[in-house]
């Protein structure tokens, strides 16, 4: 898996859901049936900063989960800022998912980056497939 630096120059917008379900994302026929959506997680600070962080532990609190939407209609967002970035085409589950975080995590303190606390969990269907992305702010 690759990951990479990422310069998000404006942010993306989302609106808020009910009752967020971040590991129950379904595909549907001619793509995805839920759209384009993000997650936003506090990650446990003992974990946060850890070499070998226990993936089981990684994520603390769900922050909010959202449907892409306008800047008028906007609840939340995904910053604009820079982000350690990897995507999957596929739609990963729970445990791919924080397998991923972890190695973004490893990759960014290899590199001697300050990792931010957040963890961004989105998906969407592009270019005829499902994908799932992470994104781990960070400042150098």
């Amino acid at each position: 898996m690759e990951i990479f630096r990422l310069k998000l120059i404006k942010p993306l917008y989302f609106t808020g859901m009910e009752k967020p379900e971040p590991f129950d994302y379904r595909e549907g026929e001619g793509g995805v049936s839920g759209g384009e959506k993000l997650y936003c997680f506090d990650l446990d600070e003992v974990q946060a900063n850890s070499f070998e962080p226990d993936k089981d532990k990684l994520a603390g609190k769900l922050v909010f989960g959202g449907n892409a939407a306008g800047e008028d209609k906007t609840l939340h967002e995904l910053p604009q800022g820079d982000y350690l970035f990897a995507q999957k085409r596929e739609i990963l589950n729970k445990d791919e998912i924080f397998s991923l975080a972890v190695e973004i995590q490893q990759e960014g303190l290899w590199q001697r980056l300050e990792l931010g606390k957040r963890l961004y969990l989105r998906y969407l269907f592009e270019d005829g497939s499902s994908v799932t992305q992470l994104f781990r702010p960070y400042e150098e």
